[in-house]
């Protein structure tokens, strides 16, 4: 199968940048719902290497690395007809709440262990899909329209050396592209999106060869990133997170990995490890010498950092006054190369003998944990640094500090980008926030709009359907007024930003319930402001939550820890798991009867109580005991449901459960995420679904027919539908990595 990544001209920095999270703790570990990323290598998109223009003078190039956290071990698509992973579960384990960067780990309903990667296959014979707009959002009739919310994972920032307002950003969803200076975002992908980029590196010669390190090897494009080809001969199994290329013979490369540092000779034909002398440690930065080139330094992650003088032949430890602080991130000065910066765990360190020698630059530094540095190209004595709290800039080469802007710090950022030519104007990309640009030195902040959130959760006010809520991965809730034409991050007492479920009060729709990684959080003024509604409940992650439609003070919420019931809107919780298994992710209840509910479980299918959930059985006849990720009812006929299964597409049931049978003719991905039924026409019914994106069915689910047309992405991935209830032929979806979609439908 062609694998290629999307990932275009860039140029670097002199620095080398690592997530702040590289060296992550070892808290509690609680298991959270499976986020599965899409495509064809999976999520954390970084930025290395490239070349740093002049004026109209190209000086030689220096890694710029950030290093995500251990990537989840990703399900395995099969060719089509059917578009589904193997088996793998669709909830992560998340081990404390990811503060800097995205990490999703793999969950089991058993104990967890350090996940593994592997990289899921898409259909060989899928055609690839243009760069598509992403900022539109007026909805088109019969096609999605992407309407956000502006943010995302940014884990890569490159800006082109020939022209600057022309640059890239890498997020979970694949590359974007922007040609005004990050006006406007395209997502650029052919054939292989969300692959999980650690590490770019461009030609400083021929500015259309570019190469990507990746959790899988090393790929290659000598078009401008139009294709690629896999240039990774002589790497095992390497995950690579750094990339360098030699600033006269560029056919000379080096990939920093996790094991140790490899070097190809022939432009990525083949490689050989160079780890002489080196630590069995990953190498997260690499850093070239422009004037002596034989000169290379690395950072690893636990070692500090080391030197190479022959070309990386063999490597010494140069740490005199650094330590083995893991080091994230390296800069060199372009006009004193003998100067270099190094940010570490321990804060920034300097070096004016070629690393000889170190001393510590923290002064006014508020945070020591320094992930990216970038120097001003015109006035390298200009630095700029990310840590903790926020970007953080000198003007005297590191001996003072301060803080560029303090709203920034509210920004989880990760990476930097200056302008080569102009670099007043910065880039920072975050988490969560998307891609932030300062056109003033950092003095302020302006978010560019990119769209690239994860959206599990979408809920519709049912007395104004223009208001719709999004509960996003890492950006907590997002409100919108207008059907998405705009949103606000409505997150002021939301602690815990990765939502998993809404659910809104039908009687006083100003009154919303968030399930999220940790526990139930609760809003009575549409968002203003959140409470945490835990108790009785504790810090379970909210999966599924669902609201008694007569009695709206009693719901009911799906846990890893089983199931949930409060008759006090959320005030205090009781657990009602006679009869269940634990570990329920999908809820629904009958429109007419509401003491009559039934709960999806994993690996346990469905059960049903008819009497408010004090007691439970198995409704199974025909399921063989699938695992349950989504449920709906028919709200004219109740005893007609359906459940949408991980990798056996949708069952059906019309007599309340007591036997199913598949409905998948034509559904040709049937690892079933998300279900909703037209309140008006019930047998519509739309499926959201992983790597399939959306399917419709208009006689009850006999037939499916795929729908995406104008959705972002090869093979999206839905978590979340909604259907305005007013005018259902409006739908609203919401992806992974890609935010939301809306479609008119209207004939």
């Amino acid at each position: 199968m062609r694998r290629v990544f999307v990932i275009v001209s860039i140029m670097t920095i002199l620095s080398a940048c690592s997530s702040t999270t590289r060296v992550v703790p070892t808290p509690t570990t609680t298991r959270l719902p499976t986020v599965t990323p899409l495509g064809q290598d999976s999520p954390y998109v970084v930025i290395t290497q490239g070349v740093i223009a002049t004026e109209t003078k190209i000086s030689s190039p220096t890694a710029i690395t950030i290093r995500a956290a251990t990537p989840t071990k990703l399900p395995t698509a099969e060719a089509i007809p059917t578009i589904a992973p193997t088996a793998a579960p669709l909830l992560p384990t998340v081990t404390s709440y990811p503060t800097t960067q995205e990490v999703i780990p793999t969950l089991t309903p058993t104990a967890t262990a350090r996940p593994s990667t592997v990289t899921p296959s898409l259909p060989a014979q899928a055609p690839p899909p243009p760069a598509l707009p992403v900022d539109n959002v007026s909805a088109e009739l019969n096609v999605w329209t992407s309407i956000g919310p502006e943010g995302g994972n940014i884990y890569a920032l490159a800006i082109d050396p020939v022209m600057p307002t022309t640059l890239y950003a890498g997020t979970n969803a694949g590359v974007f592209k922007s040609i005004n200076g990050g006006e406007k975002w395209s997502l650029v992908n052919f054939a292989v999106v969300h692959a999980q980029v650690r590490a770019l590196a461009i030609n400083p010669v021929m500015l259309t060869t570019l190469y990507a390190g990746t959790n899988i090897g090393i790929f290659k494009s000598t078009n401008g990133g139009e294709s690629w080809g896999s240039a990774d001969t002589g790497l095992t199994n390497a995950q690579v997170f750094a990339l360098a290329i030699h600033p006269t013979t560029p056919t000379i490369l080096y990939a920093g990995t996790d094991q140790g540092i490899f070097k190809s000779m022939n432009g990525g034909g083949n490689w050989i490890a160079v780890n002489t002398g080196l630590p069995s440690s990953s190498v997260d930065a690499l850093a070239i010498d422009p004037a002596t080139t034989d000169n290379l330094y690395a950072g690893t992650v636990s070692n500090g950092v080391f030197r190479s003088t022959n070309g990386g032949g063999n490597w010494s430890e140069i740490n005199t006054g650094l330590g083995d602080d893991a080091a994230l991130a390296l800069a060199i000065d372009p006009t004193m190369p003998s100067t270099l910066y190094a940010g570490t765990s321990g804060g920034v360190f300097k070096s004016i003998d070629g690393g000889e020698n170190w001393s510590a630059f923290n002064a006014g530094l508020t945070s020591v944990r320094v992930g990216c540095i970038v120097i001003d190209p015109l006035t390298p004595t200009t630095l700029y640094v990310t840590t903790d709290h926020g970007i953080f800039t000198s003007s005297n080469g590191g001996k003072e500090w301060n803080s560029v802007n303090p709203d920034i710090y509210k920004a989880n950022v990760v990476v930097l980008a200056i302008d080569p030519l102009t670099p007043d104007i910065l880039y920072a990309g975050t988490i969560g926030d998307g891609v932030l640009k300062s056109a003033n030195s950092g003095t302020s902040w302006t978010n560019t709009g990119l769209k690239a959130t994860t959206v599990f959760a979408l809920a519709i006010d049912p007395a104004r359907p223009t208001t719709l809520y999004a509960g996003t991965y890492l950006g907590g809730v997002f409100k919108s007024v207008d059907r998405g034409r705009s949103w606000n991050a409505i997150n002021n007492g939301l602690t815990n930003k990765v939502v998993f479920a809404l659910a809104i009060d039908p009687v006083t729709p100003t009154t919303v319930y968030a399930g999220t990684d940790r526990g139930i959080f609760k809003t009575a003024t549409g968002g203003e402001n959140w409470s945490a509604a835990t108790t009785g409940l504790g810090t379970f992650p909210g999966l599924a939550l669902a609201i008694d439609p007569a009695t709206p003070t009693t719901l009911y919420a799906g846990s890893l820890d089983g199931l949930y019931k409060t008759i006090d809107g959320g005030e205090h919780w009781n657990k009602i798991n006679n009869g269940l298994p634990i570990d329920i992710r999908a809820l629904a209840i009958d429109p007419t009867v509401p003491t009559t509910l039934y709960a999806g479980a994993y690996g346990s299918g469905v059960f049903k109580s008819t009497n408010g959930g004090e007691t439970w059985g198995a409704v199974n006849a025909g399921i063989d005991h699938s695992r349950i990720d989504a449920l709906a009812i028919d709200p004219v006929m109740p005893t007609t449901l359906y459940a949408g299964s991980y990798g056996d597409g949708v069952f059906k049931s019309i007599n309340g459960g007591d036997s199913w049978e598949v409905i998948n003719y034509r559904l040709f991905a049937t690892y079933v995420r998300a279900l909703a039924v037209d309140p008006i026409t019930p047998a519509t019914l739309y499926a959201g679904t992983y790597n399939g994106g959306v399917f419709k069915s208009i006689d009850g689910g006999e037939n499916w027919n795929i729908s995406n047309a104008g959705m972002s992405g090869f093979y999206p991935s839905v978590f979340a539908l909604a259907i305005d209830p007013v005018t259902p032929t409006i739908l609203y979806a919401g992806t992974w990595h890609s935010g939301a979609f809306v479609i008119d439908q209207t004939d």
